[in-house]
């Protein structure tokens, strides 16, 4: 797949989960229990020991999902995160350098950024998407605002993104919405459950 396929898989459904977990074995889990009720795309955040193990056992375990990998803060990372067989990559901040290596391997790059200014840096710099992070900070309203004077923005709200509120950053202008332990925690009969409501909601988000 090109990068912009691989982007528009990613945010077809209006979301993806974000798995953050204690070792490899949880974060199979959770991610296994979200693919399982029907999402398609899964972040496997760094800061998870052993993390690209997960990323490699999920990739081998379900060819069919979009397995990324999340907190990539260097060239190196991202680079081992896509030979572990990571289709997308995400960041908090901008890191250039992420952006070059994932883009070098023909993998899309999410970097965050928290004001318009690093958004239009992160466009500048190449950016396939940008994470507002964190989404605690500001609203769906400022989104709309920040869209208002820069329309081509493809924006991932990421960081305290609820089940009640997802709707309304779509509605205001989001691409998709990255979701952590709202979305992935509870084990796997309440993910799904969530997972399955959630995406009821957003198919009639506009």
């Amino acid at each position: 797949m090109y990068r912009w396929e691989i982007v528009q898989a990613v945010t077809e459904q209006r979301v993806f989960g974000i798995v953050r977990t204690a070792g490899p074995d949880e974060a199979v889990a959770a991610a296994e229990a979200v693919l399982e009720a029907g999402l398609r795309a899964v972040e496997v955040a760094l800061t998870t020991p052993r993390a690209l193990s997960a990323v490699a056992r999920l990739t081998e375990r379900r060819p069919e999902a979009l397995v990324g990998a999340g907190t990539v803060l260097d060239a190196a990372a991202a680079r081992a995160a896509v030979e572990a067989g990571a289709r997308f990559l995400v960041s908090p901040g901008l890191h250039p350098e992420v952006i070059r290596a994932g883009h070098r391997h023909g993998v899309p790059v999410f970097p965050g950024a928290a004001t318009p200014t690093e958004i239009v840096r992160a466009l500048e710099e190449g950016a396939d998407a940008v994470k507002i992070f964190p989404a605690s900070a500001v609203s769906p309203s400022w989104l709309r605002d920040v869209r208002a004077a820069l329309p081509q923005l493809p924006a991932i709200p990421t960081g305290g993104v609820t089940l009640d509120d997802a709707p309304e950053w779509i509605a205001a202008g989001a691409v998709a919405c990255g979701m952590g332990s709202a979305l992935t925690s509870g084990g796997a009969e309440a993910a799904g459950r969530r997972v399955t409501a959630l995406l009821a909601k957003l198919a009639g988000a506009r």
